[in-house]
C-alpha cells in the first residue's frame, strides 16, 4: 500500500503534497523501508560498505 503522507526533507513538517507548503523544499516518504530476513540486495550492500572501508585505510 502507498502512503499519501510526505513528510519534508528539510524542516520536518508533514503534508500531502510533493513540496513543502512552508519552505518549498521537496517532500519524502515519512517511513524507511520494511525489514526483510530475505534481504535481496545484502550481499552487495555488505560488499560496498567492506569496499569503502579498504579505500578509507590505503588513502
Amino acid at each position: 500500500m502507498r502512503s499519501l503522507l510526505k513528510k519534508c526533507r528539510d524542516c520536518g513538517t508533514y503534508t500531502l503534497r510533493e513540496a513543502c507548503p512552508r519552505c518549498g523544499a521537496p517532500a519524502g516518504n515519512p517511513m524507511p523501508p520494511r525489514y526483510s530476513p530475505e534481504d535481496r540486495y545484502g550481499s552487495y550492500r555488505r560488499r560496498l560498505k567492506r569496499e569503502g572501508e579498504n579505500a578509507w585505510r590505503t588513502s
